[in-house]
């Protein structure tokens, strides 16, 4: 059910870029209860003039090896489950493959069931 984007700056190999993927939907499976094998994830590599961010933002000092995870899932978290989520994607990506925390920037997208069709041309969900 979750589809993930994770954006980053180009030159990164491809273990590191495959454990952002495995970060991420670990800590899915583990905050929001996402079953085994519902992993969809597209990594987007940009070159600098592509990648544009703020270093302070809200008073989070963040470099270019800064990572933009977004999240599209169904609609219904409590807002426990997304602290959970965002602490849990945070943590799992400090330990692998070392981003540091303050590098991580987490954008949650809700949509409701009937907004998916896994193939076929079929609304699995509706």
């Amino acid at each position: 059910m979750p589809l993930v984007r994770i954006s980053l700056r180009a030159g990164r190999d491809d273990a590191y870029k495959t454990a952002l993927a495995e970060g991420v939907y670990e800590a899915l499976r583990e905050a929001f209860g996402v079953p085994e094998k519902d992993k969809f994830v597209v990594v987007h590599e940009h070159g600098a003039s592509e990648f544009v961010y703020d270093p302070s933002y809200l008073g989070v000092e963040r470099d270019d090896a800064l990572v933009i995870v977004q999240i599209t899932a169904n609609a219904g978290r409590t807002l426990d489950q997304k602290k959970a989520l965002y602490r849990a994607i945070a943590d799992r990506l400090s330990a692998a493959p070392g981003v540091e925390p303050r590098n991580v920037l987490i954008n949650l997208v809700e949509v409701q069931k009937e907004n998916w069709s896994f193939g076929d041309g079929v609304a699995q969900y509706a």
